[in-house]
């Protein structure tokens, strides 16, 4: 083909990126775009740390497309009329794009699909944000797991895809109108938090340096959130900075046990993505239908102290705190805090799951779903709901010398560790500055087991 267009959506790079690579060997001349939604503040599904990360992104991307010869063009709208509109302005034969897992995503690209069926162009949807997706992981009857370890078993079993090369050259035509790179403001927001470095060359860095160092004591310490041991990588596969094939085989080639620990989060990434492509009801509803009548308590000024890290649980308000200040949170300390919502302060998980949404970088639709129904005992291969994580023996096993909690929480700063995972008792405070914890776990978790009974 002459000229082809390739949709940038999550996925933000040029090292191996499935569509890219298609179209950059069909098409001689190749038109990069990227069509930027109407966000508004407040939308359930994205935030703005996640803008943040996404404006650093693109704007990283449009200058190693113009390494290449390239020139990313935005624009802004609904996708299927922006790329109509780019088809009939560049006389395009094709586009490229890669599939999305979630049902928005889908939907989208079914209309993209007809606009440029309607204008001639033909359409290529290629496998890129997952390694093995959709219908690829099934049991022996030829359904979808529901439960992780068969999943996973079966997941190791199949053979995986190789990796692209980023093209050599790309040529883009010039003359093609683009509105200019966003920024925060282009949605009307103020930067919210201190995020880490967005764009490609920083995730690649990130991947690097992981894999030299912390992925050896992955295993062993990938839950204490001071440790240092996380790959931090959960945004660059959220917005396709780095592909999980890459990921996956260079992972494999370090040798040691805690590889396996690594590439079992890999795993549980897919599971979480092949749950919402089978069951996408789990946006709105129970995974499980057996919890559906619980009655959860209204959202009040609990959960208002909860958003702001003021709840008296030092190892919850550091956990949300952190959130609030960096747009991340540690995995371990997301357990804990949804299991809090849900649990102590017997609230629905959708509260807990918009809310990481609008304030996470890494807001991943899947994942963070999964994570909270698992937490409310709702989920596919939940915990089960008379699981109930206490919150001090928490930070006793995770934070011993309340180095997280002291960094997150000042107030806290000349208090004892020991203090730190320790319930006061009813009524007193852990120190003056600091407020008494809003509920007696004790008494709540009692609560708990007593609405899932009663449903």
């Amino acid at each position: 083909m002459k000229r082809v267009i390739h949709w940038f959506r999550r996925d933000l790079r040029l090292h191996d990126n499935s569509a890219l690579h298609a179209a950059a060997h069909a098409g001689r001349e190749v038109v990069p775009v990227y069509v930027l939604s109407d966000w508004k503040r407040g939308h359930r599904w994205t935030g703005a740390p996640r803008q943040q990360f996404l404006c650093g992104s693109i704007e990283v991307l449009a200058r190693n497309l113009e390494k290449l010869g390239g020139r990313l063009i935005i624009r802004q709208g609904a996708a299927d009329e922006e790329i109509g509109r780019l088809i009939a302005e560049t006389g395009a034969e094709g586009v490229f794009f890669n599939r999305d897992p979630d049902p928005f995503g889908r939907q989208m690209e079914e209309k993209v699909a007809a606009a440029a069926c309607a204008r001639g162009a033909t359409v290529h949807a290629e496998k890129d944000v997952a390694i093995h997706e959709r219908n690829e992981v099934l049991t022996g009857k030829g359904e979808p797991f529901r439960v992780f370890t068969p999943y996973a078993r079966a997941w190791r079993k199949l053979s995986k895809p190789g990796t692209h090369l980023a093209p050599l050259r790309l040529h883009t035509p010039d003359g093609i109108a683009s509105l200019p790179l966003p920024t925060i403001e282009t949605w009307r927001i103020k930067a919210s938090a201190e995020i880490i470095a967005p764009g490609e060359d920083a995730a690649r860095k990130r991947l690097d340096a992981f894999l030299r160092g912390p992925i050896g004591r992955y295993g062993e310490l990938r839950d204490v959130p001071t440790a240092g041991a996380t790959s931090r990588l959960s945004q660059d596969l959220r917005h396709g900075l780095l592909s999980p094939r890459e990921v996956y085989a260079r992972a494999m080639a370090v040798k040691g046990a805690s590889v396996d620990a690594f590439v079992t989060e890999l795993i549980w990434r897919e599971f979480y993505l092949q749950i919402l492509w089978h069951w996408p009801h789990v946006l709105e509803s129970d995974f499980n239908p057996d919890y559906q009548n619980v009655r959860w308590y209204e959202p009040g000024a609990d959960f208002e102290a909860w958003k702001r890290g003021e709840t008296g649980f030092p190892i919850v308000d550091a956990a949300m705190r952190q959130l609030n200040a960096t747009g991340f949170m540690h995995n371990r300390l997301r357990m804990i805090v949804a299991m809090f919502l849900t649990k102590d302060l017997h609230l629905h998980w959708k509260l807990g799951e918009s809310y990481f949404m609008q304030h996470l970088m890494d807001g991943e639709i899947a994942s963070n779903n999964g994570g909270w129904q698992w937490s409310a005992g709702t989920g596919a291969d939940a915990a089960p709901y008379f699981r109930i994580q206490n919150p001090w023996t928490q930070s006793a096993r995770f934070d011993p010398r309340g180095e997280f909690i002291k960094q997150w929480v000042p107030e806290l700063r000349d208090v004892h560790p020991a203090l730190l995972s320790t319930a006061p008792q009813p009524g007193r405070r852990i120190c003056a500055k600091y407020p008494r914890p809003i509920v007696d776990h004790a008494k709540e978790r009692e609560t708990a087991l007593m609405m899932f009974l009663q449903r």
